[in-house]
């Protein structure tokens, strides 16, 4: 699932490419994808829409019409591509939904698991959804150590669980959550209030650091993330930890493990981050 520096890759791409443009139409088969509106009004309502500004909340990406508001969450598979309308291929490139625009140019969401999300409505009624309204600060915007400090030590969850929680924080999920706490030398089965203030700020520190590098390679491609003209990001050539199962810590050449946390799963060094035993 594409994660901040993926997000922010995209929102940055079309920032570039669509600001400005006009809506002219819209095509979609996939109902499965839209959340509290039918495509049939969809359709209706946006057509003629100007999109005036692209920005990102946690892992969403929130196209701005005016007094509407478009949000695009790729989740596992979604993909954005921005191409002329012709060179779109619905079935070969799994294209679920279509914005058309003004000078022949299209805005396609491509999603090969049908799992992404798409809401579309009024900006304030949007704004004030679950799906927005209750996710956590995002890690590279206003939040000081301190706040993070508050926030991280009155959980009881195991660390990388927290870090994964939307509604803690907003934009981490699992590459990310392995590679700072790797780096902040911390085991992801810690318990997160057990975590000393050093640790915390270590850990504050780690995850701003890793963001910043991803965002500079433009995203992880490990998978199916790719940017708006379908080119994968350069994270994965320099990464710490995620997806190093039984290769040598940089640090210090054990081996690195991987093991299952619920659905997920968390790649550390046993030796560099240590699980300290809770009395």
């Amino acid at each position: 699932m594409p994660e901040l520096p993926e997000v922010q890759t995209i929102v940055n791409d079309l920032r570039k490419k669509i600001i400005g443009r006009r809506i002219t139409g819209f095509f979609s088969d996939t109902p499965r994808i839209f959340k509290y509106a039918a495509i049939s009004k969809i359709a209706k309502a946006i057509k003629g829409c100007k999109i005036s500004s692209v920005e990102r909340r946690g892992k969403n990406i929130l196209i701005y019409l005016n007094q509407k508001l478009l949000v695009i969450h790729p989740k596992l598979t979604g993909r954005l591509l921005v191409a002329k309308s012709e060179k779109l291929n619905v079935k070969k490139d799994f294209i679920r939904a279509i914005f058309y625009l003004d000078k022949n140019l299209a805005l396609a969401f491509s999603d090969v698991r049908k799992f992404g999300k798409i809401i579309f409505g009024d900006r304030e009624k949007i704004e004030a959804l679950p799906d927005l309204k209750n996710l956590g600060p995002d890690p590279l915007d206003s939040l000081t150590v301190d706040e993070f400090t508050s926030l991280i030590s009155s959980e009881k969850r195991n660390i990388k669980q927290v870090l994964l929680d939307q509604e803690v924080i907003a934009g981490i999920g699992n590459i990310y959550s392995d590679e700072a706490l790797w780096q902040a030398r911390i085991h992801p089965f810690t318990p997160a209030n057990c975590l000393s203030k050093n640790q915390l700020t270590s850990l504050y520190q780690a995850i701003r650091e890793v963001l910043r590098k991803s965002l500079k390679a433009r995203g992880s491609s490990m998978r199916d993330y790719r940017d708006t003209e379908g080119n994968e990001g350069g994270y994965m050539k320099i990464r710490l930890v995620y997806a190093r199962e039984n290769l040598s810590c940089f640090r210090c050449k054990t081996k690195i493990k991987r093991t299952k946390m619920g659905v997920r799963s968390a790649h550390f060094c046993p030796r560099c981050q240590k699980l300290a035993i809770v009395p």
